[in-house]
């Protein structure tokens, strides 16, 4: 595979949903083979399927990409790379689950069978700048705060399972429209248009490859997104817009003010994950509430 970049790892983001028929030993032989080629990151492999993103040098995130496209069942998976200085993930896990996305949905989703169009970069493009659609972000709540496709509707969710009843309170009356999802690389997205098509909506499309693949699309520029991607590994949030158009969204936890910057509360009961600005990550101390920081400094008092 041709190298185009000096910088020295790089971050594999992928999936696929494809039957797995002894998952839970797929998964002790993929992380002993994850162990020796010396990758780092988070791996889940279920009966339905594997998701995964890791970090590596060249050499590995190569080997890696030539080992599972190896595999019959993974031989046309699609592997979304970002270039790296390091590693982005300080430790490897490879865990065997029940749902590649935790939905326990009571009708069993299978997205080879039930889910939504796919609309290239261009053509999600171009159905945003419509006024007669209806947008919806298939993440959390904490990552819509970060960055989100500009007049998406923000979902009242902290996990995915609530998608559902969340659907079924909010969107019953527009059932006639057409329902555009995204998420981070595509992954919720076909689970979320099935929960759509099964609740009801006919017309339901999704953002093929996600953000992660529209932001790299040279044509498109990550144009419409505003505010940053949150990912799940060190770098915490990544750049979308790659235009004069990019602006900050997030808003900072303590005072409002405009910032991008995610941190984990440092008291370590807490580690609630929120948008600090510079002056308030100084003041607060690194802390998401002045009763956190009084109870790590009572703990540490008591020791």
């Amino acid at each position: 595979m041709e190298n185009l970049t000096t910088k020295p790892y790089r971050i594999l983001l992928y999936y696929k949903y494809v039957t797995i028929a002894d998952y839970e030993a797929f998964a002790a032989d993929h992380l002993a083979y994850c162990k020796e080629l010396g990758v780092k990151g988070r791996i889940l492999i279920a009966e339905e399927g594997i998701n995964g993103t890791l970090s590596g040098t060249i050499e590995q995130t190569d080997a890696y990409i030539a080992h599972m496209r190896s595999n019959p069942l993974f031989a046309d998976m699609v592997f979304k790379i970002d270039d790296a200085d390091g590693h982005a993930f300080k430790k490897l896990f490879v865990r065997p689950k029940k749902e590649l996305v935790t939905l326990r949905y009571d009708t069993p989703l299978d997205p080879n069978v039930i889910s939504g169009k796919r609309l290239t970069p261009e053509q999600f493009y171009e159905q945003l700048q419509r006024d007669d659609v209806i947008v919806i972000d298939g993440r959390n709540d904490y990552e819509y705060d970060l960055g989100h496709f500009r007049n998406a509707i923000r979902p009242t969710v902290e996990s995915f399972r609530e998608f559902p009843e969340w659907i079924r309170k909010n969107l019953q009356d527009v059932k006639d429209k057409t329902i555009l999802t995204y998420c981070t690389g595509g992954i919720r997205c076909e689970k979320l248009t099935g929960v759509l098509l099964n609740e009801g909506f006919t017309d339901v499309a999704q953002l093929d490859g996600g953000i992660a693949t529209y932001g790299k699309d040279p044509k498109v520029q990550g144009r419409l997104f505003d505010g940053k991607m949150y990912v799940f590994d060190e770098r915490i949030s990544v750049r979308v817009n790659q235009t004069d158009e990019d602006v900050t969204v997030g808003k900072c936890h303590h005072c409002g003010s405009p910032t991008d910057h995610y941190i984990n509360c440092a008291d370590d009961l807490c580690h609630k994950q929120h948008l600090v600005c510079e002056d308030c990550l100084d003041t607060h101390e690194g802390y998401c509430s002045d009763e956190c920081q009084t109870n790590d400094a009572a703990k540490v008092i008591v020791k």
